[in-house]
């Protein structure tokens, strides 16, 4: 079945940077269309970053400029670079596919704490 592993959170102080992994196997991974998203205590889950059915890139507002999706097929793996971290950021990560994501399900999550 479907899995997805996600990995590279850790503590970092404001202005920190993070580059997280999300490694795919038991669907075609090529073909998907697959986001990140987060959630943090109390909060929702919200949309990071994902790619478009026709290979452009999405990013919420509060992360635009920031941070940087990217993926490499032949790897089944998708990353979020995540430079000039604010507290705010502090949040489970989860990558899932777009048209069934959730915070989750999919995977165990990676998680994020930046600092002031």
């Amino acid at each position: 079945g479907v899995h997805l592993v996600e990995s590279g959170g850790g503590s970092v102080q404001a202005g920190g940077s993070l580059r997280l992994s999300c490694t795919a196997s038991g669907f075609n991974f090529d073909d998907s269309v697959m986001g990140w998203y987060r959630q943090a205590p109390g909060n929702e889950c919200e949309l990071v970053s994902a790619f478009t059915s026709d290979g452009r890139t999405i990013y919420a507002d509060s992360v635009k400029g920031r941070f940087t999706i990217s993926r490499d097929n032949a790897k089944n793996t998708m990353y979020l670079q995540m430079n000039s971290l604010k507290p705010d950021d502090t949040a489970g990560y989860y990558c899932a596919p777009v048209v069934s994501w959730s915070c989750g399900y999919w995977g165990q999550g990676t998680q994020v704490t930046v600092s002031s």
